[in-house]
């Protein structure tokens, strides 16, 4: 229980972020789900948005809370991007994408002017990698991504 209280104080504290006339980055996840349900609130209270979903089941829950959606197409450059983490070490490192919407996460995150990460307690580890971490590659992406990931897999503290 202590996790979801966490969970929520961190999605609503996230959502206060967002000012009016932004174009927001929407997460996927346990935590950005409360920051969405927030935001929810703030646009039926008068919050003027417009959200930016990293998956179909969070396009699902901002339309059900009344957040207008848009795509990166119409708004290549996104103001805030709120979002959870999979891990968060004591430096402040972290792993995001452990799930299915690893690849819009991350392009919605590299679109964004600010990307604000949120995550309770129970995503503190001492170090990195509790869990296998999936990597997607993009056939076009391919020559840069093999280069790369075979430098951290040779040394993945050294990245």
């Amino acid at each position: 229980m202590a996790n979801e209280q966490e969970k929520e104080a961190a999605g609503r504290a996230a959502a206060k972020l967002v000012r009016d006339g932004d174009i927001v980055g929407l997460g996927t996840g346990s935590t950005a789900y409360f920051a969405v349900v927030a935001l929810g609130e703030r646009v039926k209270a008068g919050l003027k948005i417009i959200g930016i979903p990293t998956s179909v089941r969070t396009a699902d829950l901002a339309r059900a809370v009344g957040i207008p959606l848009t795509t990166l197409d119409d708004h290549p450059a996104i103001d805030i991007t709120i979002d959870g983490a999979d891990e968060v070490d004591p430096k402040l490192n972290l792993i995001k994408g452990g799930g299915g919407a690893l690849t819009r996460e991350k392009v919605i995150a590299t679109a964004s002017k600010k990307m604000v990460v949120v995550a309770d307690s129970g995503k503190i580890v001492r170090v990195l990698g509790k869990f296998p971490l999936p990597v997607e590659v993009m056939r076009l992406l391919e020559p840069l991504s093999r280069g790369r990931l075979w430098r951290w897999a040779a040394c993945p503290n050294c990245a």
